[in-house]
């Protein structure tokens, strides 16, 4: 199993992002992922810096550690041909170390746009005539669309990477899977279903990895560290169902103003013991994900995570 370190838009500083990338490769995580919004879940967080060009900077700034967006939703606020040129360059910036993650997004960063947010029925439409597209056009060559939500008229890449990127696309249920299996290389999923993977792999994706996510917050002290988690990632337990279309960081607030501190505490491991990480981490071993990336909670304690994550939770977790 591939361990990841999670790149948080939504809760650091664009310049501390890529310190944190570099401090990640040299304790050993083999991969980080990085979100993309434009804005955060919440007030507390404060931050939602753009993705994109940090990544460019990571790419540079690294030199072992893969790279990847977790995820970038290609429907609304980008277009997909725009999503492929970008791709493509941080491919290669990185000399072929990123994999492009996407998914059906959220109301969250999509409404700043001003369309609106379509249904998820409409949104998976979309989604997949946007991978086709990206598809396309990582195909090499000139791409025409006329589809029913996307045009794209005589769009090429004139800069292609010498290895193609992969897509991983993210699922929740049988019918996502089977919609974007074909399209996708890899899957991405935030709870650890060995049912998404088993219909993955029938619906005969291009590549094999199973990618997720598991938020964390580590600290010397454990009430602190619940404290942290309750106010940055209280909003992690309204279920992507609801999250999706929330329109804003004062619809999470209100939406959350009664789950409790050991609420969170119950869901996310929380203090300074790594059997507990462990032991969650196990379950997505056991669901058949190859890769997972971990969310350390609070921007004031990533290096000292990173610093303990080389010297307990990354020795821990290959032991299993």
């Amino acid at each position: 199993m591939r361990i990841g370190y999670t790149l948080m838009t939504e809760q650091s500083g664009p310049k501390e992002l890529v310190r944190y990338a570099t401090y990640a490769e040299d304790a050993g995580f083999d991969f980080a992922v990085m979100s993309d919004h434009y804005f955060p879940w919440l007030e507390e967080q404060g931050h939602s810096g753009y993705a994109w060009t940090m990544l460019g900077a990571i790419a540079q700034a690294t030199d072992r550690v893969d790279l990847m967006t977790y995820v970038t939703c290609p429907i609304m606020r980008y277009h997909p041909a725009v999503v492929a040129q970008k791709a493509a360059t941080v491919q290669i910036l990185s000399d072929g170390r990123f994999t492009l993650g996407l998914g059906a997004g959220e109301n969250l960063n999509e409404h700043v746009i001003g369309r609106g947010w379509p249904p998820v029925n409409v949104r998976h439409e979309m989604l997949e005539e946007a991978v086709t597209v990206i598809n396309a056009l990582f195909d090499g060559g000139y791409v025409n669309h006329a589809g029913e939500h996307f045009r794209v008229d005589s769009a090429k890449l004139w800069d292609l990477p010498d290895r193609r990127v992969p897509i991983a696309t993210a699922v929740s249920g049988d019918q996502s899977v089977q919609k974007f299996a074909p399209l996708s290389d890899h899957l991405v999923a935030v709870e650890p279903k060995a049912d998404l993977i088993d219909g993955w792999k029938k619906a005969g994706p291009r590549g094999d990895r199973a990618i997720g996510q598991m938020p964390i917050c580590w600290g010397p002290d454990r009430d602190a560290a619940v404290k942290t988690a309750h106010e940055q990632f209280r909003w992690f337990g309204g279920g992507w169902k609801v999250n999706a279309e929330l329109p804003g960081p004062a619809g999470f607030d209100g939406a959350t103003q009664f789950v409790r501190p050991e609420d969170v505490a119950d869901s996310i491991p929380c203090g300074p013991d790594v059997e507990p990480i462990v032991e969650a981490a196990a379950q997505w071993k056991d669901a058949g994900f190859s890769d997972l990336a971990f969310v350390q909670i609070g921007d004031d304690r990533q290096e000292k995570f990173v610093d303990w994550a080389e010297k307990e939770l990354l020795p821990a977790l290959r032991e299993i």
